[in-house]
């Protein structure tokens, strides 16, 4: 496992984290055994980093990886949790007003119930989950959030840009409010690397990549008869219904034709090619199992993504919000 500088915190993180989101359940069933166990086996692999909400689940994500945390015997593991604004803007408004979407009140409750979910003391990193421009401006998230810090309650802030808006987060970046900003990074999305991720560059902030799979798309075992058989009304089913699943599913196929003469598979490919920016402290793959994890984990071993694939794959960006 190679590790990476967290921004300006000082943390030396996995450059391979763990992603929550389907420990909730959102994915399909699960259990909840089964995914202690695997985070055990990927804090035993070297994986440090773990990112969650209590979106995911409503807050059950948080509450198995407290269970493992408690299991965990091991070095230092930083967990990434996120808060919810009270309200979500509509996802097609371009500007929506920062302030009055996280309270103190609010902020207050979320972190003392993940705080209580996680058993831990002090939250490593809180993130926003969802971030709006107008933030730089309207700044009372920020005075209770510095003010948590100051009680101990959290180590550092964050914020999750919204799906598919990378540049709502360049001017954040570039004053350097915040100690990271999540943002989709993947194959299809790639356009945090144009503007976002050197904005940071200055300010020391810390970039996590999410959905380097694009929410499963780039792991490439995709047949026709996939979408059959998922859970209807999980998060899958909805993400990729109606024509969404053959127009994704085309440029999947599109996308293994060019990495072919590089790398094994595409999974390995997608993973290689998100972790490649310096600018990027992690990404966090979703993992189910120990099998997951072990193959993850070694697509972590430093070596450089190939330049002539990297011009190839220019072309191929998919910007588009299926989360709509």
């Amino acid at each position: 496992m190679k590790y990476r500088q967290f921004g300006r915190t000082g943390w030396q993180v996995s450059e391979l984290a763990f992603g929550g989101w389907q420990l909730g359940g959102d994915w399909g069933r699960v259990d909840d055994a089964e995914s202690i166990k695997t985070l055990l086996h990927a804090y035993d692999r070297g994986i440090n980093f773990v990112d969650t909400a209590e979106l995911y689940g409503r807050g059950h994500s948080e509450e198995v990886i407290g269970e493992s945390l408690r299991q965990w015997r091991g070095d230092k593991i930083y967990v990434a949790t996120k808060v919810q604004p009270t309200v979500w803007p509509d996802p097609d408004d371009d500007e929506p007003a920062m302030r009055g979407r996280y309270p103190a009140w609010h902020l207050r409750a979320a972190v003392d119930t993940a705080l209580r979910r996680l058993g831990v003391d002090r939250l490593d990193l809180l993130q926003l989950h969802g971030w709006f421009r107008s933030g730089t401006d309207e700044l009372d998230w920020l005075e209770t959030l510095n003010a948590l810090r100051a009680e101990g309650k959290i180590d550092q802030i964050g914020v999750s840009i919204r799906d598919y808006r990378p540049d709502e987060g360049v001017v954040l970046a570039q004053l350097g409010l915040v100690a990271s900003i999540q943002v989709v990074f993947n194959m299809f999305e790639q356009r945090p690397a144009d503007d976002l991720f050197p904005a940071g560059a200055t300010t020391g902030t810390a970039f996590i990549g999410r959905v380097p799979f694009d929410s499963g798309a780039l792991v490439g075992h995709w047949t026709e008869d996939t979408y059959a058989g998922w859970v209807p009304g999980s998060v899958p089913h909805t993400l990729f219904r109606g024509d969404r699943f053959p127009q994704t599913l085309t440029r999947v196929q599109r996308l293994k034709k060019l990495c072919a003469p590089y790398y094994p598979t595409l999974a390995e490919a997608a993973i290689r090619y998100s972790l490649s920016p310096d600018n990027v402290a992690t990404v966090i793959p979703g993992m189910k199992n120990p099998a997951e994890v072990d193959m993850n984990v070694a697509y972590s071993d430093g070596a450089p993504f190939p330049e002539e694939l990297r011009a190839a794959l220019a072309s191929e960006g998919w910007p588009r919000n299926f989360y709509k």
